[in-house]
C-alpha cells in the first residue's frame, strides 16, 4: 500500500511542521523529544537489568 519513505516526503513533513509550529518552537520541540527518548530508553534498560538480575538471582541461591 505505502513504500518507504524516501527524502522528498520528508522534505514535505519538514515543510508542513515549519508551517504549523514555526522556526522558534521546533527546535524546543526537537529537544524535548530527545530528552524523552533518551528517558525512555534509560527506564527501558532499567527495567531489563532489573529483570535479568532477578532471573539470575535463583540460580545463585540454588548453587549455594
Amino acid at each position: 500500500m505505502f513504500g518507504p519513505i524516501g527524502w522528498p516526503e520528508i522534505i514535505i513533513i519538514l515543510i508542513i511542521a515549519l508551517l504549523l509550529f514555526g522556526a522558534k518552537r521546533l527546535p524546543e520541540i526537537g529537544r524535548s523529544m530527545g530528552k524523552a527518548i533518551k528517558e525512555f530508553k534509560k527506564s527501558f534498560k532499567d527495567v531489563t537489568d532489573e529483570l535479568d538480575s532477578d532471573l539470575d538471582s535463583p540460580e545463585k541461591e540454588e548453587k549455594k
